[in-house]
């Protein structure tokens, strides 16, 4: 089957999207990714790992009125000619649309060409968008409504064939307000694919930086709804208990200025590392030399519902977790008895799991073995069987 990808965004630089395609390839379909380029100068078509990538300029004015895609017709107008062409020229079979801000104009195509759809979403975006910074500043709140957002939403789950969701408890919410039955619905996770963590060589210049530090690790988005100044705001209190206590970050946002001012406030630069983004291909290096991976969420309805790729990149390198009650991850960390919970935003509570977790390093023992157990279930082979099927 030829499937089209749909991305209103650059690639590569989607994990999630990666996965998919990997493994809809080695079931024998052909897959061809539709993105975009902010830049008028760009490669419009290329293969990337067996994918059939293909680009459309976009100019950052338009995709910046995607937030508005809801309430005026004038980005998805774009976006149909786009994929319009996309679709006849590449003879799509059935469209993979990724995300909502892109589905209004993706869902015409295919009602327009009679093709059948699968909506993926990777978030609860109307959720999500509560937090965003454009939102909430004064035009934001004018003009962008996460409450029609989530009207729209379920208008797109409903028209569509297929929906693929990041969680269980993602499926459930969905099911009790869209008009969708269990079996049209699927769950594919953030995971990771064997390749990310197998037969992996510790780099010599890092293990020598930390070789005599107890290090934990964050991986990804660091704006402030993640919970790292829980961290940043134990970490004194923990240096008392463990004086090689080391913390490293490897992500960014808007919220980086914030964060390192409290670094700075706290006299915490010496024990803080703010690497900033790594490529996921180089994570590797980071993850073998780290004790502990810690996922401090704040829990909301977004939350709740979904988890982030961190923590299959934790459990693959055998890194006992450290996460907040944010109800998704903690099921998951939970189920797998691959980590301990600590109430969200609470920094004391942080602070004492975490210190009762490293002084008891018989179940440190236990949590790193059950998280390579659990990646054997969960890793991109495994968990990509359902996605599959949708294409059967």
């Amino acid at each position: 089957m030829r499937i089209g990808m749909i991305l209103d965004a650059k690639y590569p630089n989607d994990a999630r999207i990666s996965n998919e395609c990997e493994s809809l390839i080695k079931a024998g379909h052909e897959v061809f990714l539709f993105c975009l380029s902010y830049n008028k100068s760009f490669i419009r078509q290329e293969i990337i790992n067996q994918i059939n990538v293909r680009r459309y300029f976009c100019s950052k004015i338009s995709y910046k009125l995607s937030a508005l895609a809801n309430d005026l017709s004038f980005y998805s107008n774009i976006m149909f000619s786009k994929i319009h062409d996309f679709v006849l020229t590449n003879d799509i079979e059935v469209l993979h649309i990724h995300d909502i801000q892109i589905a209004d104009a993706s869902l015409k195509v295919a009602r327009k060409l009679q093709i059948k759809t699968v909506l993926d979403l990777h978030e609860n975006r109307p959720e999500i968008m509560k937090d965003y910074k454009h939102v909430n500043s004064f035009l934001g709140k004018l003009l962008i409504s996460s409450k029609r957002w989530k009207i729209a939403e379920e208008k797109f789950v409903n028209q569509s064939d297929k929906v693929v969701v990041v969680t269980k408890e993602a499926k459930k919410e969905i099911l009790t307000r869209c008009d969708k039955k269990n079996n049209e619905i699927i769950v594919y996770p953030n995971t990771v694919r064997q390749s990310f963590y197998k037969n992996k060589i510790i780099n010599q210049e890092i293990k020598e930086t930390y070789a005599n530090d107890f290090v934990m690790l964050y991986i990804g988005n660091t704006s402030k709804r993640r919970g790292l100044d829980t961290i940043l705001d134990s970490i004194n209190t923990i240096k008392k208990s463990i004086n090689n206590i080391k913390l490293i970050i490897i992500g960014k946002s808007s919220y980086d200025n914030e964060l390192k001012k409290k670094i700075n406030k706290l006299k915490l630069d010496s024990v803080v590392d703010f690497i900033g983004w790594v490529d996921e291909s180089d994570l590797y290096k980071y993850l073998l030399v780290s004790d502990i991976g810690v996922s401090p969420l704040y829990s909301n309805l977004h939350h709740d519902t979904t988890y982030a790729n961190k923590l299959f990149q934790y459990m693959s390198f055998g890194i006992p977790i450290v996460c907040s009650d944010s109800k998704a991850q903690a099921n998951l960390i939970n189920e797998n008895n691959c980590g301990v919970i600590f109430k969200n935003k609470n920094v004391n509570d942080f602070t004492r799991v975490l210190l009762e977790l490293i002084k008891n390093k018989s179940k440190l023992k236990t949590l790193s073995k059950n998280c390579q157990i659990a990646i054997n279930k969960l890793n991109n082979n495994q968990v990509s069987k359902d996605l599959i099927n949708i294409y059967a």
